[in-house]
């Protein structure tokens, strides 16, 4: 086959969602400034010609790269969780996939430091929105009010962003194996507020000791 015809082919099999993985790799690697057109189709095994064959120019594919991030990273990851009947049992599902991959981390990181874009904090500001939205529809769901929900989502996002950075900047000090699943039970323990007394209909609706409210 010849090298044009190969380029026709590689064009044809490369989706635009292709090209938008590529990027969101480059990003969670480099930030916003390592989406580049040449090296990504280097990466990809073609040249410039395929990326065109999909988008106008690099602001269309940083377009459709936070496109593919949002609804895989956000949406999607809560229609899974919204499955599960139980509201404690929704909190802890999304600390698991919220804890489950480095690189999901590391590109919302890259992404926050480059909220300075317009069309990056947009995005970045709509995904921290729904993600705390969903977390406060959970916490009203154990049976907190709505000031106390509002603090516990609040805190619990906090931690994760947190978890994110140090597990960014000193992936040697974070915990690892034993140590980590160790590290969870106390995420859930300090994260998720257990009840005083318990509804056998309904175990983990919150009834707040005094002193917390």
């Amino acid at each position: 086959m010849s090298e044009n015809n190969s380029e026709t082919v590689a064009r044809q099999s490369l989706s635009a969602e292709h090209w938008a993985e590529a990027a969101l790799d480059a990003m969670s690697s480099g930030g916003l400034e390592a989406v580049a057109v040449e090296p990504l189709a280097r990466r990809l095994g073609v040249t410039k010609g395929s990326f065109y064959w999909h988008f106008a120019n690099r602001d269309a594919l940083v377009h459709a790269a936070l496109q593919l991030w949002e609804k895989r990273e956000t949406e999607d990851v809560l229609i899974g969780v919204e499955e599960e009947a139980d509201p404690y049992e929704r909190i802890v599902k999304l600390f698991k996939r919220g804890n489950s991959s480095h690189r999901a981390g590391r590109l919302y990181l890259a992404l926050a430091a480059a909220s300075d874009d317009p069309a990056v904090g947009q995005v970045v500001k709509r995904v921290s929105a729904r993600r705390l939205a969903y977390l406060y529809k959970c916490y009203l769901g154990l049976g907190l009010a709505e000031r106390d929900a509002r603090l516990w989502s609040t805190f619990a996002y906090a931690t994760f962003i947190g978890n994110q950075q140090v597990h960014r900047d000193t992936p040697d000090e974070f915990p690892a194996g034993a140590d980590f699943r160790e590290y969870f039970k106390l995420m859930l323990r300090s994260l998720i507020p257990r009840p005083r007394s318990s509804d056998p209909e309904h175990p983990h609706v919150v009834k707040l000791h005094p002193g917390s409210e």
